[in-house]
């Protein structure tokens, strides 16, 4: 195995995602600042320091740029689960998954660890109505790679169960219940206390509150 040239690859490798992330971020940060119509895939690019066909090379518009984040959370999501102990218990395990992709909202201090720019593009992501298409498919493959890894835990089959689709879903649905929520209603409790709470209905059957 030539050593070298997989270490170049790694190299290319590692630099394109730096360069998705930056364009994905450089366009959640001039939307905020700017509004969704008065931003264009040539301010993005320029904002990186790259041309629109290098943009354009790795995103179809600016929408799918912003939602770029969502999606690779939910990847993220399925990864980590797939990591947990084996014979830890689902719910558990997807908990952890979860709750482990958001940064934490406060420091042993005390302090705000949000970054503003991750909070505002999380708002723009979850009320900009011509974001919801993008959102939309970038949930679907969130849910289709968080069942697969449910399935990988369960001993079911994600092309024939119902099963780890369902729990995907729904797993899905709460971390936006729960996301929408710290955003526009609860401030004040940290988002990784509204997620646990929302797995935890879940996980119960929702029982109706007394």
């Amino acid at each position: 195995m030539d050593t070298a040239a997989s270490g170049r690859g790694g190299l290319r490798e590692r630099k394109k995602e730096q360069t998705r992330a930056a364009l994905s971020w450089a366009a959640i940060r001039l939307t905020i600042e700017k509004g969704w119509d008065n931003v264009r895939v040539e301010d993005i690019a320029a904002e990186v320091g790259v041309s629109p066909r290098t943009f354009n090379n790795y995103f179809s518009s600016k929408g799918e740029a912003i939602a770029a984040r969502h999606l690779d959370r939910t990847r993220r999501i399925g990864a980590a689960l797939r990591e947990r102990p084996e014979g830890e218990p689902l719910w558990d395990s997807i908990t952890a998954a979860v709750v482990g992709q958001v940064p934490p909202a406060r420091d042993s201090e005390g302090k705000s660890t949000l970054d503003e720019e991750w909070t505002e593009g999380i708002r723009l992501m979850t009320s900009e109505p011509a974001l919801q298409g993008e959102l939309l498919r970038a949930s679907a493959v969130g849910v289709t790679t968080l069942a697969a890894a449910i399935a990988a835990r369960t001993g079911t089959d994600p092309e024939r169960d119902m099963y780890p689709r369902l729990v995907a879903g729904s797993v899905g649905v709460a971390i936006q219940v729960a996301t929408t929520h710290w955003l526009s209603v609860d401030t004040t409790t940290p988002i990784h206390s509204l997620l646990r709470e929302a797995l935890r209905q879940l996980a119960a059957g929702l029982p109706v509150p007394e």
